[in-house]
């Protein structure tokens, strides 16, 4: 089990080393729809902390014509009392973990700076208590892109997924997410939320600081809708040129 994430984990970290694309995959959990470019790979890791660290990777690769594909490793969560890596295949009370995902997005280009964008994540889980369970987050965007440089963005449409990824609630509903450029590709202020009451139900609020032109860090605070828990947010997208 542990070699096996860490295998994973190995092979993410160095596929980031290569040459990736101008694109941010999420604002914080929600889809931004914006695709990377053809030939090119994007790149984010984000880690939620309460009273366990939770890990997301995401690596996406460019097919052109509005189609990008790629892999997840999600929920790879560390318990930061017991210092041990935790995993779940036994109930939906919790969402399944970890998992290994595929995921897959196409864009349509609209007018006046709006698109739609159509798209899922779908998997499997990694540990070996029980049989292997599908996983899947389908949805569907519409994005909208407005001011001199295109720096206010706004995204929102409907989801359906299950259970083993959501964890008990309702397993369709809503999201939405806003990325605004106060200054652009320097200071970010970022929101977005997933309705529901299962435990990927959340409000996110933050802000996103370019360290560099090519390296934007996205700070924020998280809280939960079904029972007002809080966490905060680290985020990290490489964008080199």
């Amino acid at each position: 089990m542990n070699k096996i994430i860490r295998l994973i984990l190995a092979i993410v970290f160095l596929t980031a080393c290569c040459r990736v694309a101008n694109a941010q995959l999420t604002v914080f959990n929600v889809p931004s729809s914006e695709i990377t470019d053809r030939g090119r790979l994007s790149f984010q890791q984000q880690f939620e902390i309460s009273e366990q660290v939770e890990s997301s990777t995401t690596i996406t690769y460019g097919l052109g014509k509005g189609w990008e594909v790629g892999l997840d490793v999600f929920n790879l969560d560390y318990n930061l009392k017991t210092r041990h890596f935790e995993s779940n295949d036994l109930t939906d009370s919790i969402p399944y973990a970890p998992l290994l995902m595929a995921n897959a997005q196409k864009n349509f280009e609209l007018p006046n700076g709006i698109s739609i964008g159509l798209g899922g994540i779908a998997g499997t889980n990694l540990s070996g208590h029980h049989r292997a369970a599908f996983v899947y987050y389908g949805y569907s965007n519409l994005l909208f892109e407005t001011g001199p440089l295109g720096q206010y963005k706004f995204v929102a449409g409907p989801y359906v997924s299950n259970h083993r990824y959501l964890s008990r609630g309702p397993v369709a509903g809503f999201q939405g997410g806003l990325d605004a450029g106060i200054w652009y590709q320097k200071l970010h202020l970022l929101a977005d939320w997933i309705s529901g009451s299962h435990q990927k139900g959340r409000l996110t609020l933050g802000i996103g600081v370019y360290l560099t032109d090519q390296i934007p860090l996205s700070l924020g605070w998280q809280r939960r809708n079904s029972d007002g828990s809080q966490a905060a947010v680290v985020q990290l997208t490489i964008l080199p040129k």
